[in-house]
């Protein structure tokens, strides 16, 4: 059996529901140490920088441990909070996971969900009441709302069984999300048929099952690729983009040439076409009659 790699949890305490309470821990379930990573060097001495808070006004270098937070009421006006009166207004449960209500996963906007994290017993204590909470979760197929303290901050979160644990993701709330009318203000003309089915039939072609394997970051994998080429002493050189000029695009036209080239057959895409209002074109057709051989007049 596969050793389990130790992880440090993001967060520790108990999930309550009602009377009910397990310990728990919080995982991140996203990997960020695989991204690149850049520090800023001074290229002369090779040594790295560091930053330095210095003084908007006088320009000399200030010790962080002497600086406090400060809101901006106007310009250049703060009111200034130390430690002792941020502290004074934390909230009390930042050990528990307080359970309010069970909702439909659908009912929930994708808009709203944020960061995932895994939710797991922590230790023995309590691993029974954790099994009762998740299979009451997974038989009733319903998705927890809860709240949860974490970094300071009271955050609203979704919790639903995932595997042998439960999957909780924190969620936006309403005050974070802009309105649509703020980017969508324009009535949108309504689609020529035509056009329409053929795009509808551009989507049937290239339908597929989600796999996340087939999406990667490229520039991640461009950026390794450069440090990699840097480190064995091969040059780099950089290609000039391509100039593309802007073209007035036939909508239809730009339409017909996807459906051919959009993963289904070219005889598919033909008789879509010709059902629709376009013959096959005449260049095959007279090709078709120059191959046919003629008959001689009796």
């Amino acid at each position: 059996m596969a050793k389990r790699k130790t992880m440090r949890p993001t967060w520790e305490g108990h999930l309550r529901l009602s009377l009910v309470t397990c310990p728990v821990a919080l995982y991140s379930a996203t990997e960020r140490s695989a991204d690149v990573h850049f520090n800023m060097i001074n290229p002369k001495t090779n040594n790295r920088i560091r930053m330095q808070a210095v003084d908007a006004g006088t320009g000399r270098a200030v010790d962080r441990s002497d600086l406090v937070k400060g809101f901006q009421v106007s310009k250049n006006k703060y009111v200034l909070l130390d430690k002792e009166e941020l502290d004074a207004v934390r909230l009390e449960s930042t050990r528990i996971l307080d359970i309010e209500e069970f909702v439909d996963a659908d009912s929930i906007d994708r808009i709203y969900w944020d960061e995932p994290y895994y939710l797991g017993p922590a230790g023995k204590t309590g691993i029974e009441a954790f099994a009762v909470i998740r299979a009451a979760m997974e038989k009733q197929k319903k998705v927890a709302l809860g709240r949860v303290v974490m970094h300071q901050r009271e955050r609203i979160c979704a919790l639903e069984p995932r595997d042998k644990g439960i999957l909780l993701t924190t969620l936006r709330t309403h005050d974070e999300i802009r309105g649509t009318s703020e980017v969508f203000d324009r009535s949108l003309p309504r689609p020529e048929p035509k056009m329409l089915q053929i795009a509808e039939k551009i989507i049937e072609q290239q339908q597929a099952k989600f796999d996340p394997r087939h999406f990667k970051d490229r520039y991640e994998d461009a950026l390794r690729a450069l440090i990699a080429k840097k480190r064995k002493g091969q040059p780099v050189v950089s290609e000039a983009p391509e100039e593309k000029e802007d073209k007035v695009v036939d909508l239809m036209e730009a339409l017909r040439k996807s459906l051919k080239g959009g993963g289904g057959s070219r005889e598919k895409a033909e008789r879509f076409m010709e059902a629709h209002g376009r013959s096959k074109p005449k260049a095959k057709t007279k090709a078709r009659r120059k191959a046919a051989p003629r008959k001689r007049a009796a």
